[in-house]
């Protein structure tokens, strides 16, 4: 009777499996999700980032732009009680639609912007550490540890990651990791 061939389980994604740090797992996995975020989008032309994915609605790029914005909404305006513009004139819509005349390269600058200073804040701070009050947060029973808000970014990632599997595949056939 042959035996079936030995299975290599894939690599865990991610941060390394020696990683048992909750710090050093929040940050590592949100870092992960960034870089899976632009290999996702990677290959893809200007045309094709920028045009809505029916039925879906929306753009990879204008997907991008979304998450840049939630990143400033949770660390800059929330986290750290920046004075900074939450969400765009023109809410949801405007979020998600990237003007034409804001290019690729600004988008994608204007993403890793936010990211960096997500990464800035988190670094300097405690995982229990609480948001400040002022920005997204008005009282102290409001506002969550920098853990919590980590872990919230963390599953936005995840799930719009998913979609943009999603998208890809409808695309041009691509699917997702």
């Amino acid at each position: 009777m042959r035996q079936p061939p030995e299975r290599v389980p894939a690599p865990l994604d991610g941060p390394g499996v020696e990683v048992s740090d909750a710090r050093e797992l929040l940050l590592g996995y949100l870092e992960w999700y960034r870089e899976a975020l632009m290999r996702k989008i990677s290959g893809l032309s200007e045309d094709r980032l920028r045009t809505p994915v029916e039925p879906l609605g929306w753009s990879p790029l204008g997907l991008v732009q979304h998450l840049g914005w939630v990143e400033r909404r949770w660390m800059r305006w929330g986290f750290a009680a920046e004075d900074v513009l939450a969400y765009p004139p023109g809410g949801d819509e405007a979020e998600w639609t990237v003007p034409a005349d804001r290019s690729v390269a600004e988008v994608l600058a204007a993403y890793r912007e936010e990211a960096a200073a997500t990464t800035s804040l988190a670094v300097a701070a405690s995982l229990t550490d609480r948001a400040r009050l002022g920005g997204r947060f008005q009282t102290p029973g409001q506002a969550p540890s920098l853990g919590r808000i980590l872990f919230h970014l963390l599953q936005e990632y995840a799930r719009h990651l998913g979609h943009l599997d999603i998208a890809r595949e409808l695309i041009d056939g691509r699917t997702g990791e």
